[in-house]
C-alpha cells in the first residue's frame, strides 16, 4: 500500500464483536477517519477481519493491530490487510513480510534509538506509543536529530489534542477510546457514532 494514500487517522477497535465493529466501519465511510485497526486479541479478530474488509475494503483501510509475532502477522496478511500496527518493534522478518505483500508495517517505538532502529529496517511508519506519556513537543523534539520521517501518534490521542500532535510533526494519528463513547460501540447508537465523528472531524485543521 503507498503510504501516500493511507488515511491520516485510524480507530482502533479492541475487544467488540462482529457487529457493534460493522456499525462503527459504516458510519466512518465518506469521513475524513479513513481506517480502522481490529486489534488482534479481540475474540475472532481475524474472521472479523475478513468480513469487514470482504464488505468495506473498496472505501474503509482494515488493518490489524496488536501484532506480536510472525505467525500473527502472516495470517492477517491472509486476510486482506491493508497495514498492521504493533505495541512493540517488530522483527526485520515481519517487516519483510509486510513489505513483500504491499502491506504497511507500523511498529511501535519509544526512544529515539529504537526509532533509529526501525528506520534501518525500513518500516514504513513509526508508532509513537504510548504518546501521551511524552507530550506532543517529543516529536519535533526527535526529529531534530533524526531528520523527518513518519510518526503515527498512539495512546492518549482525543479530539481536543489530536491538531496539536499533528502540528508537532505527527503524519498519522491512531485513536482509541479518545473518540466515541464506549456505550455508543456497545449498542450500536449510530447517532451518537456520528455526532462523535462530526466533533472529532471539527477539530481538525
Amino acid at each position: 500500500m503507498n503510504i501516500n494514500k493511507f488515511s491520516k487517522i485510524t480507530i482502533i477497535l479492541r475487544g467488540y464483536h462482529y457487529s457493534q465493529v460493522r456499525t462503527v466501519v459504516k458510519n466512518l465511510i465518506g469521513t475524513k477517519l479513513q481506517a480502522v485497526e481490529i486489534t488482534m486479541n479481540t475474540p475472532n479478530a481475524l474472521s472479523i477481519i475478513e468480513k469487514i474488509n470482504y464488505e468495506f475494503g473498496d472505501f474503509i483501510q482494515v488493518g490489524a493491530g496488536t501484532i506480536m509475532t510472525y505467525q500473527e502477522a502472516e495470517a492477517a496478511i491472509r486476510k486482506g490487510v491493508k497495514f498492521i500496527l504493533s505495541p512493540i518493534m517488530l522483527s526485520q522478518e515481519i517487516i519483510d513480510l509486510c513489505r513483500k505483500n504491499d502491506v504497511l508495517s507500523v511498529p511501535a517505538a519509544f526512544s529515539p534509538t529504537e526509532m533509529k532502529t526501525l528506520l534501518d529496517l525500513k518500516a514504513d511508519i513509526i508508532k509513537l506509543f504510548p504518546a501521551s506519556r511524552l507530550g506532543s513537543k517529543y516529536i519535533s523534539d526527535v526529529q531534530a536529530p533524526l531528520g523527518e520521517f513518519p510518526i503515527m501518534a498512539v495512546g492518549g490521542i482525543n479530539a481536543e489534542n489530536v491538531q496539536e500532535y499533528f502540528d508537532a510533526g505527527a503524519k498519522f494519528v491512531g485513536i482509541g477510546t479518545g473518540i466515541f463513547k464506549k456505550e455508543d460501540i456497545l449498542n450500536e447508537n449510530e447517532e451518537g457514532l456520528r455526532e462523535s465523528i462530526q466533533y472529532f472531524e471539527s477539530k481538525l485543521k
